[in-house]
């Protein structure tokens, strides 16, 4: 019997996603598995049923039917724990899960004897550049956090020469340069603005400076360690904080436009923007915070609002993604199966090399235990 994958609809909030484009269904049917896709799955994404069918899905008309029996269930967020109950022991859930901000889904996945795989914790090594989650939606999240500050910026971006006289460019300060910061400065700089850019991490200098960028840092002896092994941010201390708060604090005051991107794995949010620097700004600033569903890297934002505060606009969307939901869903579609590709052989059928880097990095649980290191007890 060929291998059942299952893509549902999903339920959460604010979510537009789904976890198979017509491409990926036509990838794994060659791979001799059989595709259930639940009606209207991705119709947010702009993917009707027809096209799904037209690549070799069957079509199921409610959620337990195309989970029923299922080998594999690929979806963006967790279900629900009646749902995961709902799963046959030994199912495969693949997606972003979210296991820091939520222990009762891995305590729900063990107890239903699943296995599941985190995909936002691929590590960040060459072979798994394909499956790397977070870079692809972050890309995304980055650009359309500037569109979102050109639609609450009250002026251009660019520098304009007319006969009426001269506007002048905007400037926007991006603050993180990890995949949604570059992204944001590529697009800030296409649109005209003036750019610059920190990060904790010097390394990262030279990519900002190569997209037209200006670096803004406090660079001394802990800034040069300020990474880790996996390529993500390290917390740094408090007397640096109080250094870089002091330069950034200097920095706000003469933006446009503020783009926040920091987020540190399994932690809040660290803030970067304080009431006071908020108030600094100019009447007409933008402020988007895209670390605002982890508690924010600005004091006053909050999510799912755009919060006024002394005339200056501080945007707080849920899902920066899902707002690009066509694309979004064929990068994330792609990335899993490029994890299927790994795991399924040419038999098609489920072979997982436990003892790969990449298993090990995103396996949360099996066989009723949770086995990732980070959250096994």
């Amino acid at each position: 019997m060929s291998l059942i994958i299952a893509i549902p609809k999903e339920t959460a909030d604010y979510e537009k996603r789904v976890a198979a484009s017509p491409d990926t269904v036509k990838k794994y049917v060659g791979m001799k598995c059989t595709v259930r896709v639940e009606s209207g799955a991705g119709l947010t994404s702009s993917i009707s049923d027809a096209q799904y069918e037209q690549a070799g899905a069957i079509i199921t008309k409610t959620a337990s039917e195309t989970f029923d029996n299922a080998d594999i269930v690929l979806c963006v967020q967790a279900p629900d724990a009646a749902t995961l109950k709902g799963l046959k022991r030994g199912a495969l859930l693949i997606g972003i899960l979210a296991p820091y901000g939520n222990p009762e889904l891995l305590k729900n996945c063990a107890d239903a004897g699943l296995q599941s795989f985190a995909m936002e914790m691929v590590p960040r090594i060459t072979r798994a550049q394909a499956m790397d989650v977070l870079s692809s939606q972050s890309n995304l999240a980055g650009y359309k956090a500037v569109l979102d500050a050109t639609e609450y910026f009250n002026r251009a971006f660019p520098m304009m020469m007319t006969a009426a006289g001269t506007v002048p460019p905007a400037r926007a300060f991006i603050m993180g340069v990890g995949v949604a910061g570059l992204q944001a400065i590529a697009t800030a700089k296409r649109l005209g603005a003036i750019v610059s850019a920190t990060d904790v991490r010097a390394a990262t200098k030279e990519q900002v400076q190569s997209l037209g960028g200006t670096f803004v840092m406090v660079e001394d002896e802990e800034s040069k360690a300020a990474e880790t092994s996996g390529g993500y941010a390290k917390e740094m201390s408090d007397a640096y904080k109080a250094k870089q708060a002091t330069l950034i604090a200097e920095t706000i005051a003469k933006q446009d436009i503020v783009i926040t991107t920091a987020l540190i794995p399994g932690r809040k949010a660290p803030t970067l923007v304080t009431r006071a620097m908020v108030e600094s700004m100019k009447p007409g600033s933008v402020i988007v915070d895209l670390a605002v569903e982890q508690g924010g890297n600005c004091e006053l934002s909050k999510p799912g609002e755009v919060v006024n505060h002394n005339g200056v606009s501080i945007i707080g969307h849920h899902n920066v993604p899902s707002r690009l939901s066509a694309n979004a869903s064929a990068l994330y579609s792609k990335n899993l199966q490029n994890l299927l590709a790994l795991i399924i052989d040419a038999e098609g059928n489920l072979a997982i090399n436990n003892d790969d880097d990449i298993i090990k990095g995103i396996a949360l649980t099996r066989d009723g235990a949770i086995i990732h290191p980070n959250f096994a007890k």
